[in-house]
């Protein structure tokens, strides 16, 4: 079964205000990530198993992308399972990541 997501669904599945603002961030973010559309219906479920590790999804300020952050927290020892959980999902549905440099901060590009 393929969900669309919309924009408006995508905003309060992540928590957003659903306002002008968010909307146009969130229609920027889609429109820039390559096949969107292939692997959109994974990204509530995702951001759900995300949390098990102190981990979401968010909207970047700084690029027009979806970011996978971990809760900033130098003790925690969640961060391997965090990793493996985002390097899994990226596998699975042949997400490409970009890793922030010395942080638990990805950004969702797009397909492969």
């Amino acid at each position: 079964m393929h969900l669309d997501l919309t924009p408006e669904a995508l905003l309060a599945q992540l928590g957003y205000p659903k306002n002008e603002h968010e909307l146009n961030q969130m229609n920027k973010i889609i429109a820039n990530t390559n096949g969107f559309d292939h692997f959109s219906q994974h990204i509530i479920s995702f951001n759900d198993a995300l949390a098990v590790e102190k981990g979401f999804i968010a909207m970047s300020n700084s690029e027009d992308h979806f970011k996978i952050k971990c809760h900033e927290d130098p003790s925690a020892d969640n961060l391997s399972a965090f990793n493996e959980l985002v390097n899994h999902w990226s596998d699975k549905y042949k997400v490409e990541l970009k890793k922030v440099d010395n942080k638990n901060t990805y950004y969702i590009i797009g397909q492969k």
